[in-house]
């Protein structure tokens, strides 16, 4: 799909890779409506960013949801992008794990994604098709202690976007998962409970990085798109560790003379 003139969703667009796709796809020429809970956040990035429109939604609403679509058509006529990216980490080990963290956290990064995929729908099939990015996590690709809680929701999330691609082939919609790495953002200052990696030194990804990925889910249309510094197309049990299914043919940042600012 090209993005140019297509009307996206982004949720979770008050920080991090949510406000960074926002950025990206609006400097691709996209229509983009920045929905996040946090009015001030959406309400400043939309003034950075003209054309768009923010719309206070917490995704856990199904109210705010449906308020988010009407909006979204009322102003662009159409919706053919929804980036489902609003989500929370939850880094304790299992022993330790609260079952009302567990909860919650489900609630927000599985059950969210999935209502508006429902309520999308609609408007997506009426414009001909569409795509539907959900933002993963790249722990749900290997064993890392600490984290079963968030991975298990975000493994969860990545059985509902393979099935529903297959469901939602024949309405000309496609879903796809894009897997981040660590990246820096404001993540693990907002965890539902734990605190962020410590120890040693772990790199972290740009948030741009993250928007580049989504947008060669969106273009390509790959089921499964790793955050690197090309953007990887992997099988759905392929983990970095592991040969990926195949690679993209964009070429990388260093070969193209750009450099990712942290």
């Amino acid at each position: 799909m090209e993005i140019r003139g297509r009307s996206c969703i982004v949720t979770g667009a008050s920080s991090g890779i949510g406000a960074a796709t926002a950025r990206h796809l609006h400097a691709l020429g996209a229509n983009v409506t920045l929905a996040a809970r946090r009015t001030d956040r959406i309400e400043a990035l939309a003034a950075e960013l003209p054309g768009t429109r923010a719309v206070t939604t917490d995704v856990t609403d199904p109210d705010d949801l449906r308020c988010l679509i009407f909006e979204t058509v009322n102003t662009f006529g159409s919706i053919d992008v929804l980036v489902n990216n609003a989500g929370q980490g939850l880094h304790v080990p299992i022993l330790e794990l609260d079952p009302i963290d567990l909860r919650a956290v489900f609630e927000l990064n599985v059950v969210a994604p999935l209502v508006a995929t429902q309520y999308v729908l609609p408007a997506m099939v009426a414009a001909g098709g569409g795509a539907i990015v959900n933002v993963s996590s790249a722990t749900t690709l290997r064993d890392f202690p600490g984290v079963g809680g968030y991975a298990a929701t975000k493994a969860a999330l990545n059985m509902l976007s393979d099935v529903s691609r297959v469901e939602l082939a024949d309405k000309g919609v496609v879903v796809s998962v894009v897997y981040p790495r660590v990246t820096d953002t404001e993540f693990h200052q907002s965890l539902r409970a734990g605190v962020g990696p410590s120890g040693r030194s772990i790199p972290k990804d740009p948030p741009e990085l993250v928007a580049e990925a989504i947008e060669f889910a969106i273009t390509s249309g790959e089921a499964h798109v790793l955050v690197d510094e090309t953007p990887t197309a992997i099988g759905p049990t392929a983990g970095p560790e592991r040969t990926p299914a195949s690679r993209s043919v964009r070429p990388s940042r260093a070969e193209s003379g750009e450099r990712a600012s942290m």
